[in-house]
């Protein structure tokens, strides 16, 4: 009895340091839900999307998850730091193209995704990530996730 007691203590405590820690992080299907519903916003009311996007208003920031956009100019119209600068110049940590990538992923009413190597919010270090990426009229837009 003891030991199935321990065994299931272990079992909840790993459980809930597990959830724990995916909670910090947003996952796969939350950027993608994410887009979709920036993708709505887009169509609905762009310069307003655009705004609260930058501003992280209205759900469009959730832990490190966040859309950003481009416009036909290849510069940020959406990021909460980058606004203004070139996402298509952009590369990640290791030289990889990735604004590049992005805008050549990137097509009206469907979604793609480009992997690149960025650092998690406030550490150093590169990891993988994985963007969701899409077009909606004149713009490019995507939520990125760390694998």
């Amino acid at each position: 009895m003891r030991r199935e007691l321990a065994v299931v203590s272990t079992l909840a405590v790993f459980g809930f340091a597990g959830t724990a820690w995916s909670a910090e992080f947003g996952t796969p299907g939350e950027a993608k839900a994410m887009l979709e519903k920036a993708v709505a916003a887009v169509k609905a009311d762009k310069a307003k999307a655009l705004g609260m996007f930058a501003k992280g208003e209205g759900g469009f920031k959730d832990r490190d998850l966040y859309p950003y956009c481009g416009g036909p100019d290849g510069n940020f119209t959406a990021h909460p730091t980058l606004l203004g600068k070139s996402l298509k110049d952009l590369k990640d940590k290791t030289g990889k193209p990735l604004g590049a990538d992005v805008y050549a992923a990137a097509s009206e009413g469907a979604f793609a995704e480009v992997a690149y190597m960025w650092p998690r919010p406030g550490q150093t270090e590169p990891v993988q990530k994985v963007a969701y990426v899409t077009k909606v009229g004149d713009q490019v837009c995507a939520v990125g996730y760390y694998k």
